[in-house]
């Protein structure tokens, strides 16, 4: 029997056709902007880039990012509010002492917005990984990587050098990097010993003259700063210090050193590898 409802000509009750799935939203913020060097590294490791909305120009440059392969595929940015308006992140994420112009008007804008302090030792590492992953909704994540960053650690700890290799850290124009530094946490968990690690400061410098009365083992420079010609390369080619160092001089990735991250551990493996060699008398 047909039934005429208005203008509808109904032929029975029609099968429900079936909806759409609706496909739950990945968790956390979608389109994430860093900008300082520190919180590029941290969103790189925890977001995959098609959440990434960019990352600082310093990521693309390897003497500043271990990670420029991976900012390869995201937009940069050069810290400006202008930029954070452009491209309207649901999360921004800054330095502490980084962009303070930025900084101040995008809190007064009540932009999303996570500073995250530095992290100089492995503990400040920890923090900081947990902290920017929970912001992310990765802590999963987060954790997989303190994880491998402690595993290492503890490798490292249970397999001491034979003896105390006594380290200077001698670069930026002979500055050196002391207890509180980055530098001195990765020295640490290698074996070495930072001369400079019983001075008051976090940053001391020494002349030619102060640097071999302290008789350290081994020298160390940036690798930036080794690469790059200038006063701070003319001082590393002090005649005094070819001739007792030659072969005692080592170079560690400054990437790696200036921002805390958990591939920081990493590094304390390569500088122990290195530093042994020299005291072999390898290069």
């Amino acid at each position: 029997m047909l039934v005429m409802l208005g203008s509808v000509l109904l032929l029975g009750a029609a099968p429900a056709l079936p909806a759409a799935p609706v496909l739950p939203a990945a968790p956390g913020p979608q389109h994430v902007m860093s900008l300082s060097m520190c919180t590029d590294a941290l969103l790189l490791e925890l977001l995959p880039p098609e959440r990434i909305a960019s990352v600082t120009y310093y990521s693309r440059d390897p003497s500043n990012s271990y990670q420029w392969p991976q900012a390869a595929n995201v937009r940069v940015n050069f810290g400006s509010v202008e930029e954070v308006l452009a491209a309207k992140p649901d999360l921004v994420l800054t330095g502490t002492y980084t962009t303070p112009a930025a900084r101040s008007l995008l809190k007064r804008l009540h932009w999303p917005l996570l500073e995250v302090p530095p992290a100089a030792d492995f503990d400040e590492v920890r923090t900081v990984t947990r902290q920017v992953a929970h912001a992310l909704q990765r802590d999963e994540i987060g954790e997989a990587l303190i994880a491998k960053m402690d595993s290492t650690l503890r490798e490292l700890a249970s397999t001491q050098p034979p003896r105390n290799i006594r380290v200077a850290a001698w670069g930026e124009g002979g500055s050196i990097p002391g207890k509180g530094t980055m530098f001195d946490s990765i020295l640490r968990a290698a074996g070495g010993v930072n001369i400079a690690a019983s001075l008051s400061g976090a940053y001391t410098s020494f002349d030619v003259e102060q640097l071999l009365l302290a008789h350290p083992d081994i020298l160390a420079y940036a690798s930036n700063i080794t690469d790059t010609p200038g006063l701070n390369t003319d001082l590393a080619r002090h005649p005094l210090i070819l001739k007792l160092y030659s072969g005692r001089q080592v170079t560690y990735p400054g990437a790696l050193y200036s921002c805390g991250v958990v591939e920081s551990a990493g590094a304390a493996v390569a500088l122990r590898a290195s530093l042994l060699r020299a005291m072999r008398g390898g290069s």
